[in-house]
């Protein structure tokens, strides 16, 4: 099970505005382990970053004149989220930047690079109705150090979402993932369960068989009854 947590930071709130990426991550997961792979780059958009964008991830426009642009590491890009689940918060927004850039440079939509495409905040609002479920009420709730994030920054929101989400569904996947560390199914053995006391068996009283029987008896007068045979 290959899982990609992504991230990405804009110049702006909306792609249909012209707005770009200018920072993509994501952190690989296996079989709900981290591995050292990964991807992070930073991109020149070729426009101005408004102001309220840069307030929350603080990346600005001179940081950014000698990065590469999104054609340059788009093979890479695609070639790292290849046929993975894709887990994003608020996954509309970031797919919609994404297909927005694809579309520039005449690429298919993401959604045909990848196995699926998760939003975990869809998933927090059915699990937490009413509550606040961006990415700092959700690491509080499930008590994931945060205290390092000041500004957004995909990198490090990514390896959180990837926390917040092994939190959210923990025990969910866990019996799948035991299976595939045993290995084939030959090398698994039968699950026993054990009991603290011995299961109580109740057997039906004569009254109750005789009741039962008169039941069945009346079913046959509308035709064979499988369960008198």
């Amino acid at each position: 099970m290959r899982q990609i947590f992504l991230d990405t930071e804009t110049t702006g709130l909306y792609h249909a505005q012209g707005h770009r990426i200018i920072e993509i991550a994501g952190v690989e997961l296996i079989n709900r382990r981290l591995t050292n792979n990964h991807f992070h780059v930073y991109l020149n958009p070729d426009r101005e970053i408004d102001e309220a964008a840069q307030e929350v991830h603080g990346i600005t426009l001179e940081f950014l004149q000698d990065k590469p642009r999104f054609p340059d590491i788009v093979d890479d890009f695609l070639q790292f989220v290849s046929g993975a689940d894709l887990i994003i918060h608020n996954a509309p927004f970031d797919i919609g930047f994404l297909n927005s850039e694809l579309t520039r440079i005449d690429r298919r939509n993401i959604e045909q690079s990848v196995e699926e495409i998760i939003d975990t905040l869809k998933m927090a609002k059915e699990m937490r109705p009413g509550q606040r479920n961006n990415l700092d009420a959700l690491c509080r709730h499930y008590g994931i150090d945060n205290s390092s994030r000041t500004l957004h920054g995909a990198l490090l929101d990514a390896e959180l979402l990837a926390d917040v989400y092994m939190a959210m569904t923990r025990g969910q996947e866990s019996l799948i993932i035991d299976m595939l560390d045993q290995g084939p199914a030959e090398n698994i053995h039968e699950l026993q369960l054990t009991r603290s006391k011995p299961l109580r068996v109740l057997a039906a009283s004569d009254v109750e068989q005789a009741a039962h029987q008169e039941y069945l008896q009346a079913l046959t007068k509308g035709g064979a009854c499988i369960w008198s045979q």
